[in-house]
């Protein structure tokens, strides 16, 4: 297993650390929310390492291509669950159920629009967007804004939200035209 491999594994491996630091975050246990930021920082700057280190050394593999976004999607899910789960004043650092289930139905949908697309052609050529690429970095943002109380950060909410239904309709498209291939016989 490569370099970039074990990066990809350690970043799944921070999750559950992350998320008891959210959901034992209380009166008492502020320094946990600052515990949550460095851990949710690391695993967000290893996301761009893992993802270099494999390119710069011509190292990457079937698994880091399954690996890698298996762990951003892990690591964006359970912290968007686990902030809307913050039962602690100051309430405004808690991401709304709309914001959660819009992220949540966006890659639910890619998954299931990747499995069908599979079965229907027995191939799939979906490679990740721009827009794709966009949403997990204000997806990230957010995070990190909201956990760091940023006063602005519903924007980068908002912003957030505003790609992800950019990216899961530009994903609907293009899986669309893949089915709507016509084949000569």
């Amino acid at each position: 297993m490569n370099l970039a491999n074990k990066i990809s594994i350690l970043r799944i491996l921070l999750i559950p650390f992350f998320i008891a630091c959210i959901l034992y975050y209380g009166e008492g246990r502020e320094y946990l929310r600052f515990v949550a930021l460095g851990i949710f920082l690391l695993a967000t700057i290893s996301d761009a390492v893992d993802g270099g280190i494999a390119r710069l050394k011509h190292q990457v593999t079937e698994l880091g291509m399954v690996l890698d976004p298996i762990a951003d999607k892990f690591l964006i899910i359970s912290a968007f669950i686990s902030l809307s789960m913050i039962k602690i004043v100051p309430e405004n650092l808690r991401i709304p159920a709309w914001a959660v289930l819009t992220v949540i139905s966006r890659d639910v949908m890619i998954v299931l629009g990747s499995v069908v697309i599979y079965f229907i052609k027995g191939d799939l050529k979906i490679r990740p967007s721009w827009l794709g690429k966009a949403t997990t970095l204000f997806q990230m943002l957010t995070i990190l804004v909201f956990l760091a109380a940023f006063k602005y950060h519903r924007l980068f909410l908002y912003l957030a939200i505003l790609f992800t239904v950019l990216s899961a309709i530009d994903y609907i498209w293009r899986g669309s035209k893949q089915l709507n291939e016509t084949h000569k016989i």
